[in-house]
């Protein structure tokens, strides 16, 4: 039992936050989200959206902008399929997971990393596109001398979300709800005065909807006018691109997560589909076009409110309006930030991504998932200048390659399971449906904006797979090598002399403390090497080990109560065996999340209940080190040894040798 620390002022505690202990029980109830609140932190990317969805598609129908009445109802049609079809993935998958567990699940590995690596590339243009998108809002009412400062300003802001990000996920969505909500409020206020007034003339635009469509029919033909409509729906797919961020964030949800879960997706669907249809029969009951230096929406609330109030009633109204469309943007960028690291460490658990995006920081994120986001969102905002049109190119494919691969599996699965599966039949209809309407989206926004930036993310999402392969290689590889370790090592036949009494502790004699990870090959290398160099020499073994609790980890009690079983069971095995080499032997570990902190205060720990202590830990050391096996193998001994130097403990490293061939190997062997 490690006793508590004293509390004392810091200046990391004072700009992050406390740190939270992930052993106390309350922990998941403290930093776990309601399903309004999940609306908020998660749905606010598919609400954000219809700032810059509905605008490309209306664009897009040009001269035909009378087709923007059957779009709009297209609109509101794929939002609630595509959530719909969703609601049955967070079933399938309470943990959470969203396109990569589904895919990986379903449809195997291989088809899980594309959809993975599609999904981070993804949440990194969900950060950039939400910040480039307020940057467009908020400049629609400064002068146009102003402009310049746009993409430093939006600079600015992806720092400052990477620094709430990193003080938790609860804190930062507690602090963007009232933004959230004055959106919401301003935006029922803009499309009731946009709609209402004008209601009456919808079926008179029903009719020429009609006969214009007959006449394009006649005059372009068929196909030309489906064309048309395919277009505008592909380039409007950005609506929906935030469908996916609550199946992938389920482990932030409050018990029960699939209830909540389905809540959340029916509230983010419905304000959704108000918005964006809402917005989409505005532009076309007010007749609204696009103008220089504005966005449509600028434009379109500029229309309203000139109506019916006072110039400068009108003009501080298109302020705020906008405001909040900047702000919901900000809230909506939280989605790339706290699904994209989710995705992450899912991927670093199955080694396709360093493991050390599994880690969690203080205040229980995933900080190095956090960066990675943040600053690769920079780099795109850096390359595209913040051209909302062009990043919505490159969103939307990458979000409709996730979209369909998960359909895909869920499609497989009812038929597989159709005689088990009362309801298959009709799950398996919605998930085809959504599976018709993702992919159209998908192979019309890629044939038609392939050289206009289409390219980019495909080639981008490519480059991440194949290094994602490099990765997951050099892991298995090292995998392997363990592998031969413990089947050498750990299966020596042993049994308990008991006729032959287990030696006393000797706290006052010399003592060697191994730091181990589990009961494996490793360990049990580490513990002969000690055997063999100093021969006789140790009276007692003490065995120091952290169950460290990562991403993979920290979804419940139940996860955390496992680890310390498995931990405690492995230690037992090291020291029954260590009895059997004639050695005094017993174990100390911990549970945390910060591995380095944890070994140094146990470390403490021993050298007080035996003073002449001798610290060991093995390092794996490769035949041929290059900067891929120093990025994904951390450098913990040469860490701790510098700490417990410092403290005037002596500690010694021991090599483990890993080869490259399984031949070179056999050859040492």
């Amino acid at each position: 039992m490690i006793a508590k620390k004293p509390e004392s002022f810091s200046l990391k505690d004072f700009v992050f936050g406390k740190p939270k202990d992930p052993l106390d029980p309350r922990v998941f109830h403290q930093i776990s989200l309601v399903a309004f609140l999940a609306w908020v932190g998660l749905g606010a990317d598919g609400l954000s959206s219809s700032a810059y969805g509905p605008e490309e598609a209306y664009l897009a129908l040009g001269d035909h902008f009378f087709l923007a009445l059957p779009l709009a109802i297209l609109m509101a049609v794929t939002v609630f399929v595509i959530s719909a079809s969703y609601s049955h993935i967070i079933e399938l998958f309470p943990t959470g997971g969203g396109g990569y567990l589904v895919a990986t699940k379903l449809l195997g590995p291989k088809v899980g990393l594309t959809s993975g690596c599609a999904l981070i590339v993804d949440y990194m243009l969900t950060v950039t596109i939400s910040v480039a998108s307020a940057g467009d809002q908020i400049f629609s009412f400064l002068p146009i001398s102003l402009h310049g400062a746009k993409l430093v300003i939006e600079f600015v802001l992806i720092f400052f979300l990477i620094y709430l990000n990193l003080r938790g996920t609860k804190e930062s969505v507690l602090f963007l709800l009232p933004i959230f909500l004055l959106f919401v409020v301003a935006h029922i206020f803009a499309i009731s005065l946009g709609v209402l007034p004008k209601a009456a003339e919808i079926p008179l635009v029903a009719s020429m909807t009609y006969q214009k469509t007959i006449g394009d029919i006649q005059g372009l033909g068929v196909w030309t006018t489906i064309f048309l409509v395919l277009h505008a729906y592909s380039l409007g797919g950005g609506t929906y691109t935030g469908i996916e961020a609550v199946s992938n964030g389920l482990q932030a949800l409050r018990e029960p997560r699939v209830e909540t879960g389905k809540k959340t997706m029916l509230y983010m669907a419905s304000s959704l589909a108000f918005t964006a249809s809402g917005l989409l029969l505005s532009y076309l009951l007010n007749q609204v076009s696009h103008e220089p230096g504005k966005t449509l929406n600028a434009s379109l609330f500029e229309k309203i409110y000139v109506s019916f109030l006072s110039p400068d009633l009108a003009y501080a109204l298109v302020i705020v309006t906008l405001i909040t469309e900047a702000a919901i943007l900000l809230v909506a960028a939280q989605a790339g930030f706290i699904d994209g690291p989710r995705v992450l460490s899912n991927m670093a658990i199955d080694s396709w991504v360093p493991h050390r995006f599994s880690h969690l920081s203080d205040n229980l994120v995933t900080q190095y998932g956090v960066w990675f986001m943040g600053l690769a969102s920079l780099a795109f905002l850096f390359y595209t200048g913040g051209d909302v049109r062009l990043l919505v190119v490159m969103y939307s494919i990458n979000v409709f390659l996730t979209f369909s691969l998960s359909q895909v599996g869920m499609c497989r699965h009812w038929w597989q399971v159709r005689k088990n599966e009362r309801l298959w039949l009709r799950k398996l209809f919605v998930n085809g449906l959504g599976l018709s309407f993702t992919t159209i989206i998908l192979v019309v926004t890629v044939v038609i904006k392939f050289a206009e930036g289409g390219w980019v993310t495909l080639l981008v999402t490519s480059g991440f797979i194949l290094l994602c392969y490099a990765v997951r290689t050099h892991y298995d590889q090292v995998r392997s090598a363990l592998k031969s370790l413990d089947e050498t090592l750990i299966n020596i036949p042993f049994q308990p002399d008991f006729k032959t009494p287990v030696p006393d502790k000797n706290p006052q004699g010399p003592t060697a403390a191994l730091i181990v990870r589990d009961f494996d090959g490793l360990a049990i290398h580490s513990l002969l090497s000690i055997s063999r160099l100093f021969p006789n020499h140790f009276k007692n073994v003490v065995f120091v080990s952290i169950g460290l609790i990562d991403s993979g980890r920290f979804k419940g009690l139940g996860e955390i109560e496992n680890l310390r079983q498995s931990k405690a069971e492995d230690l037992k095995s090291l020291v029954e065996f260590a009895n059997c080499l004639g050695w005094y032997a017993e174990y100390r570990y911990a549970l945390g999340i910060d591995l380095i902190e944890e070994l140094e205060a146990l470390c403490k720990s021993v050298s007080k209940d035996f003073p002449r202590p001798v610290f060991f830990a093995g390092k794996l050391v490769f035949e041929q080190e290059n900067f891929l096996s120093r990025l994904l193998h951390n450098q913990t001994p040469f860490t701790l040894e510098r700490r417990l130097q410092f403290e005037g403990l002596e500690m010694m490293i021991l090599p483990i040798r890993v080869f490259a061939s399984q031949e070179s190997q056999q050859h040492a062997s």
